[in-house]
């Protein structure tokens, strides 16, 4: 059974999250690591927005900083998501792989068993989104919301049809990064505070049927669930589901050295998280 690294790397601050993402790739494209599960946290909660996302037009920076949020663009696509009260994951693996498909839709559905086992484990019956129809298919391609919860995509996570867990994935220079937001609870309010709409009254339409559309793990299970119950589900859940072994990888005082020089260069910097 192959094993791979495991990093826990607790709450950090939006930019050094990102920074240790891309570094994480960097080193296994270098073969210092093999390929690696990473669960973290943020402090403070932030609003994270996806690669393309244009800023001004979508996001009201007034509303993250009156919340307190922090907020980072993220080397993935996608659209805006609040990191609060959830487990984050990701996971960095070559292209090469073998049990890595070429298609980016049928590479999520590999890694995202992971994710799927996890759920399971705690006892929640989540199972793929898989958009059937041409006009869902379409949909996926033009979304008419910033809200990255508003919809789910191809082999994402849902319970009875509404998604619970978000998940984007990049591909550079020959690695794959999957990352994703697994929501413990869901503050809807603050969610919808940070986005612009056209009117008062859009937000109310979209807000409510938001509702139908996502949710959060507090509110499918009848007893609550913990963040370190969460990892310890799914942590075994992506051992179970990619058919791997985990060994714990703790990062050496060079390695941060590289992760706070990313951040400061790239990750904390107006010209990255305002580029569009």
């Amino acid at each position: 059974m192959e094993t791979w690294f495991y990093l826990d790397s607790g709450y950090k601050d939006p930019a050094y999250n990102m920074a240790l993402d891309e570094k994480l790739m960097d080193w296994h494209r270098e073969g210092k690591v093999p390929p690696v599960i990473r669960f973290y946290g943020w402090d403070p909660a932030t609003l994270s927005v996806g690669y393309f996302q244009k800023v001004e037009k979508e996001i009201d920076l007034e509303a993250v900083k009156n919340h307190g949020l922090g907020f980072v663009r993220r080397p993935t696509g996608g659209r805006g998501v609040l990191h609060e009260d959830e487990l984050t994951y990701s996971v960095i693996v070559t292209e090469e792989h073998p049990a890595m498909p070429d298609s980016v839709t049928e590479a999520y559905r590999v890694i995202s068993e992971g994710l799927l086992e996890g759920f399971r484990l705690l006892g929640l019956q989540a199972e793929f989104s898989i958009p059937r129809t041409e006009e869902e298919k379409e949909r996926l391609k033009t979304p008419r919301s910033a809200v990255c919860f508003d919809a789910p995509s191809w082999y994402e996570l849902v319970v009875e049809g509404r998604k619970i867990a978000g998940s984007a994935q990049t591909r550079q220079r020959g690695i794959i990064l999957q990352h994703g937001s697994i929501i413990l609870t869901l503050d809807e309010d603050k969610l919808f505070d940070v986005f612009k709409y056209p009117s008062e009254r859009v937000r109310e339409r979209m807000q409510k049927a938001f509702k139908n559309k996502a949710v959060a793990i507090d509110e499918l299970s009848d007893r609550h669930i913990t963040i370190d119950e969460m990892k310890k589900a799914f942590k075994q859940g992506f051992a179970q589901g990619l058919n791997i072994q985990l060994q714990t990888f703790i990062l050496s005082e060079e390695q941060e050295r590289e992760v706070e020089e990313l951040k400061q260069s790239k990750y904390a910097s107006d010209k990255w998280n305002f580029k569009f």
